[in-house]
Parts: C-alpha cells; structure tokens; sequence
C-alpha cells in the first residue's frame, strides 16, 4: 500500500488520542493520530514523524490537513540507528488485503509442510472485506480451494529488542474477534489470524503477557482449535508498506508461568 505527500516532522505533544501537536518546518500544526493505541513508546517528545498531508483538507471539510501515519523509533543505546515504524491503524488490513490478493496466503500454504504427497497448490477466490458470519464480522473472507474462510488482521507497532509484540493496551476487542475465529475453526472453518509487524528488522513476535495476558491465551486457545496464527513482518518506507516475511511465534509466558 502507497501513499501520497509524505513528509518528516518532529513530535511535541498529543492532547488526546485523535491529535498530536507536530512541528513542520518550524511552525506548529495539529495533526491527526492515525492510530488511536498508546503508542507511548512511539510518540515520544523529540521524535521524528513521517506524516502525510492532504491538499485537499479543507475543501472536503477535514479539521486537520496532516496525518501521522509513521515514526522513527530510537534503538536503545544507539545514537544514530532507527527503526522506521509504520503506525496507520488502516494500513495493516489494506496491506493484508494486497497480501492475500498477490498471492501471499497461497505461497504460505504451500511452503508449509504437507506430507509425502504434495497437492496441488491452494486456490484462493471472490476475497471480500469486512464480511458478517452469524455475529461476527471479520477483516477478510475469501474461499480457500471452495472452502468459505476468514480471516481477521491485527496491526503490531510495539517492539522491545527486536521482539514485536501485542498488544500495547489491554484489547477485549481482541481477544473477543479471536474467540470467534476459535469457535469457526472448531467447526471446521478454515480460519486464520494474521499479525502484521508494522516494521522490519525483526527476530519474532510473542503476545504481550504484561500488558494483558488475556490476549496472549485467547491466541493459545484458537492455536488449538485450529486457527491458523501467521506473523509476518513488513517492508516499510515513508511512502508504503508491503508484507514482507514470516517471522517466528513465541508462546512462552516469559516468567508469567
């Protein structure tokens, strides 16, 4: 996914979680946070955003003509080495959507191990967004090889030593989306939950226990009714994000027991 008008700033402050005071060339503007998380390690007085502006702001009434849509992370103890993250809220599902339809799901699936007797390769058809089953509704639907299937697509933006993690608040909105995939896959949906790692340089994905280990066994239950958790981090720029490659999953409470 692309965008258009990029441009750098340097973060001062966010009132509330719909705006942030950035400064542009030297003037102070209002900006809209496209990520309505914490973020707290992320926007951080000082550090450098990549926004995109919008021309057309006023004449389609919006109150503010710049979103954040990324910031450069400081690595700790590193002086001049930043991770590039990616924070639109709206970029992973877009991004999941270009996967899927590019044939990422697919090429997954059959590099996945299968057994002595390959089959033939997975086909997917009539991918569809934001599609209601009984009563859930979840990010995509498509048919895997005429089979109906779902999927649903978290962004992760937090990162600490290269482990990505989620979430970076509690989410009970989460951990209700990945029940529901757990009670299809136990009637024999195929379901899939993708994390998408807003971000690259990293060495694995693990759920965020401290912040709320709720998350991190609601992944454990749908792991064993059949779910299929993928992580995959991403190529990002001031300007795209693309879904790059798997990275591996840690389960492991680390001192939670």
């Amino acid at each position: 996914m692309d965008y258009q008008h990029t441009l750098q700033g340097i973060f001062l402050s966010r009132p509330n979680r719909f705006i942030a005071h950035v400064r542009i060339d030297g003037r102070e503007e209002v900006c809209h946070v496209k990520n309505t998380g914490r973020c707290r390690e992320l926007l951080v007085p000082g550090a450098r955003l990549v926004l995109e502006h919008h021309p057309e702001a006023a004449a389609k009434g919006r109150k503010t003509c710049y979103d954040v849509i990324g910031v450069y992370k400081q690595h700790a103890g590193a002086q001049d080495e930043s991770l590039l993250i990616n924070m639109d809220s709206q970029a992973p599902n877009a991004a999941a959507w270009e996967w899927v339809q590019g044939g990422g799901l697919t090429r997954h699936l059959s590099n996945s191990p299968v057994g002595p007797a390959d089959p033939a390769p997975p086909s997917i058809a009539q991918l569809r967004r934001e599609v209601t089953c009984g009563a859930s509704r979840f990010d995509l639907a498509f048919l895997l090889d005429g089979v109906q299937s779902y999927m649903e697509v978290k962004g992760v933006t937090l990162e600490r030593g290269g482990v990505a993690a989620f979430p970076d608040a509690p989410t009970e909105r989460g951990v209700k989306h990945v029940d529901e995939l757990a009670a299809l896959a136990r009637e024999g949906v195929p379901c899939f939950l993708l994390l998408v790692i807003q971000m690259k340089g990293i060495v694995g994905f693990r759920p965020n226990w401290e912040t709320h280990p709720e998350f991190g066994h609601a992944l454990e239950r749908a792991q064993k009714a059949g779910v299929t958790i993928l992580a995959y981090d991403c190529l990002v720029t001031e300007r795209s994000m693309q879904i790059h490659a798997p990275v591996p999953i840690f389960y492991e409470r680390q001192g939670h027991g």
